[in-house]
């Protein structure tokens, strides 16, 4: 998939495993997102659900993101959900484009499935994302998850 020139999403595969798995946040974000290793288990834990992908700027890793697709989110039938479940973008590539680039095309994935919303979820306060996902036009109610913030983008009819 490639929405702008170099940009693409690729599937993890053998071939790109240990690129996929060297994507490091900075350390203080660490603590408001799961390693890559993680994000991997839980996609083998929950196939047909998670949607995990490299981010790749041309040839270069610069990010991993892990989406969902229809999941039963209180557990009792009642919601089905699908949005953003994991974004782990590079340090040393934060502030180009490609957390915009991660949330644009889970969006798009999502409106290609007939989904009309995009989740997501993040830690609350000073040091989390909350202005990121803010400023791509996410919304809250006061709905939390796990003790996180779940945020709602509405989609248009492009998937955006």
């Amino acid at each position: 998939m490639t929405t702008r020139t170099g940009l693409r999403l690729e599937e993890i595969t053998p071939a790109n495993f240990e690129a996929a798995t060297g994507i490091r946040v900075r350390p203080d974000q660490e603590h408001a997102v799961e390693p890559v290793t993680t994000s991997l288990a839980e996609a083998y834990l929950h196939p047909g659900v998670a949607w995990p992908r490299l981010i790749l700027d041309g040839d270069r890793p610069v990010g991993f993101l892990m989406a969902f697709f229809d999941i039963d989110w209180y557990g009792d039938g009642s919601v089905r959900r699908s949005g953003l479940w994991r974004l782990n973008i590079a340090a040393e590539e934060q502030g180009r484009g490609y957390g915009r680039f991660a949330v644009e095309s889970v969006a798009a994935e999502i409106g290609r499935r007939g989904g009309e919303r995009c989740y997501v979820t993040w830690h609350p306060g000073p040091d989390g994302p909350e202005g990121f996902y803010r400023g791509l036009g996410f919304g809250t109610d006061g709905e939390t998850s796990g003790g996180q913030t779940v945020g709602v983008l509405e989609l248009g009819r492009s998937g955006t």
